[in-house]
This record gives C-alpha cells, sequence and structure tokens, in this order.
C-alpha cells in the first residue's frame, strides 16, 4: 500500500476509490474495502482510499473535540494489514477545503485528483460545503460509476466508530472488540517524562498522544509490542490527578519484566481489560499502595489468559 499526503501527490491514472474517515478501521469498514477490492479487480483498477486528517469533526469543534479511536500512525497500520488498498490519499482537513462545494469536491478532487472510474461509499456518505451532496449527487458525475454499500450489521448491531467509542469509554472491552475484530490498540513514540514511576518502584514509558482527546480513560491491562518482544503490563491512560494539574491526557506503561530503555521507540500498547477508573489519591503512599494493588490484578489476568490459550 502507498501512503500519498497532500493534494499533489502523485496518482494511479484510473482508480476504484473509497472516501472516508475510517476512524478505527472496523468491520464495516474491513467490509467496504473488501466490496472494493472485489469491484476493482473486475474492472482491472488499483483500489484506493481517501480519507482525512485532522478528522473533520476536530475542525469544527475546535473547543470541544470528539474522542478519536485510531491515530493516524495507527489507521495507517490498520489498512495495511487488511491488504485491500493499493493507495492510501491523505487530504489535509482545513476551513478551506470544507468550504469546496459538493460539484468542486467532485471536479477537483476526484476526476481530475484521483482519476476516479468507480466510487462506493456508505449508504449516508455526505460531503461538500455544508454537506449537501451525497450519494445521489455522485451518481450524476459521467465521470465514474457509483455504488453505495449497504450497512454492516455486527450480531445484529451496525458497526460504527461511535458505537465502538462508547464500548471503550464504559470499559466493554469484548464489545469493541468484536465491532473492530481486534483488540483495541495505541501505537506511540515513547518519550521523557517526571520519571515519577520509577521513585515509586514501577518505571513507565510514556506513550505521545497526537490527540487531546483518546476514546478511553482508566487503569488497564495491556500487552505492549516492542523492539525486545512482547510483554505484559499495566497501563494509566488520563490525566494523573495525583501529580499533575493540567488537562492533558497521559498513557503511561509499566511492563512486567523488562529491563532496557524504550526511550525514542515506537511501542505498540493493546488493551485487554480496565481494572478502574483514575482517581486522585491524597498522597504518594496510597498511590503506591494502589499500583501494587492494579499491577498484581494485571498479571492475575494476564496469567488466566495464558492458561485459555495453552
Amino acid at each position: 500500500m502507498q501512503v500519498h499526503f497532500g493534494a499533489s501527490a502523485a496518482r494511479p491514472s484510473a482508480c476504484a476509490l473509497t472516501i472516508g474517515n475510517f476512524d478505527g478501521v472496523h468491520r464495516g469498514h474491513q467490509a467496504m474495502l473488501a466490496c472494493l477490492r472485489e469491484r476493482a479487480s473486475a474492472r482491472g483498477l488499483p483500489t484506493a482510499l481517501l480519507t482525512f486528517e485532522p478528522h473533520p469533526r476536530e475542525v469544527f469543534a475546535r473547543g470541544n473535540p470528539p474522542a478519536r479511536l485510531a491515530t493516524l500512525r495507527d489507521k495507517v497500520l490498520s489498512l495495511k494489514a487488511t491488504g485491500l488498498l493499493d493507495h492510501l490519499y491523505v487530504h489535509r482537513f482545513t476551513p478551506a477545503f470544507a468550504a469546496l462545494s459538493a460539484q468542486d469536491f467532485i471536479d477537483q478532487v476526484l476526476v481530475a485528483g484521483l482519476g476516479a472510474q468507480y466510487v462506493l461509499i456508505g449508504d449516508d456518505f455526505q460531503f461538500g460545503a455544508r454537506r449537501l451532496g451525497n450519494f445521489s449527487t455522485l451518481q450524476a458525475c459521467p465521470h465514474f460509476v457509483t455504488e453505495a454499500m449497504p450497512t454492516i450489521s455486527v450480531h445484529g448491531e451496525r458497526a460504527s466508530s461511535s458505537r465502538i467509542r462508547e464500548a471503550l469509554a464504559a470499559g466493554d472491552f469484548a464489545h469493541a472488540e468484536a465491532l473492530l475484530g481486534r483488540h483495541y490498540q495505541l501505537t506511540g513514540r515513547v518519550m521523557h517524562g517526571k520519571k515519577l514511576g520509577r521513585t515509586l518502584g514501577y518505571p513507565t514509558a510514556n506513550v505521545h498522544l497526537p490527540h487531546r482527546k483518546p476514546a478511553l480513560a482508566g487503569i488497564f491491562v495491556v500487552e505492549v509490542d516492542t523492539a525486545a518482544g512482547r510483554f505484559g503490563g499495566v497501563a494509566s491512560l488520563g490525566k494523573n490527578p495525583t501529580v499533575d494539574q493540567g488537562d492533558d491526557y497521559k498513557l503511561e506503561v509499566h511492563l512486567f519484566d523488562f529491563a532496557g530503555n524504550l526511550y525514542g521507540q515506537l511501542i505498540c500498547v493493546r488493551f485487554l481489560a480496565k481494572l478502574r477508573d483514575e482517581q486522585r489519591f491524597d498522597s504518594l503512599a496510597a498511590l503506591t499502595a494502589q499500583i501494587d494493588a492494579d499491577a498484581a490484578a494485571a498479571r492475575h489476568h494476564l496469567s488466566t489468559l495464558q492458561r485459555v490459550s495453552a
């Protein structure tokens, strides 16, 4: 899969295209990409996805952006893992771009920019200024064939990014995993932090979060993929109210039975279960006692998983 950034990126002379944010790349998205591959193969065309960064809702709701399921890096990795896309186009979403009329979007982006000959969209897709473009608008374009993908249901429920956000926020990982088709995960680079954890006996990897509002918060059982292998651990994702007063979310991960330096490395944190909500403690001693309990609970959960899979 080739990844292209910007409107001036090199493009194929023709493609079968789908469009959307694809936040989380859930089972509905995966089904759409499989359908796109089938239609593209029948026409002898490469497959392509046009997606946007930042998420359009972040542009329109700057003061209160919605939670993001995936960073751009995680989205790219998940799309690549499907093996169904030849090209991914990441278009910067700005107020000027949002102001394009539906017809200008078709003419400038889909036809002149990407050479679309076949377009597959969700049945509720809207685009252009004031979201006036829809399936009928695309279907009227003579330059490409347009089809709508029906809703994909998992156990009778529509697979959607919003429903996954709700499940993660509620700590219902089984539900989120059913809709995603995999464990929920975040990938990020380990950065230097306050190094308080090591003074408490729990050194942590501080993972950079590029977005202001993650889809979940609390204390979690995790598995972490690193250059040195996979390790179980316990993670805190939140504002760390005992030692910090700010509003920034932080992902701090303690890896069990690990000794080494992760600074600057990319790690993938896979969330397996929620232990509890984040809370403020009156002292570092109380915080340490709770971390002891969290670590013990996480180790027990991981050992139970190993016995089940054995």
